[in-house]
């Protein structure tokens, strides 16, 4: 028997697998902190950063170069501490120097 393989949505995959849904809404959380953060990031810094993984309560933000994740590390205790007051359970964030797109 011949079975044809079709195309399915993020969506439509990440709800029929239990370990895909969760990579989803820890993709979405990291985005949404980045966003609520975005007010205390230097303009010129945001273009240069992407958020990272989510693992339990430590956060991780991906920096372009080492000057960006060292500017990015001063703010950390504001980002912290912003993050916390919006109900996120951050009790860390690391910053990780990465090639950007």
């Amino acid at each position: 028997m011949y079975r044809r393989h079709q195309a399915v949505t993020l969506q439509k995959a990440a709800s029929e697998s239990p370990g895909l849904h969760r990579l989803v809404a820890l993709a979405r959380e990291s985005g949404e902190r980045l966003r609520r953060c975005e007010s205390l990031i230097p303009p010129m810094l945001r273009a240069r950063i992407q958020a990272g993984p989510v693992e339990g309560s430590e956060w991780c933000l991906l920096a372009e170069n080492n000057a960006v994740a060292a500017k990015l590390r001063q703010l950390l205790p504001a980002l912290a501490a912003h993050l916390r007051s919006h109900g996120s359970d951050v009790q860390s964030i690391r910053v990780k120097v990465v090639k950007l797109r």
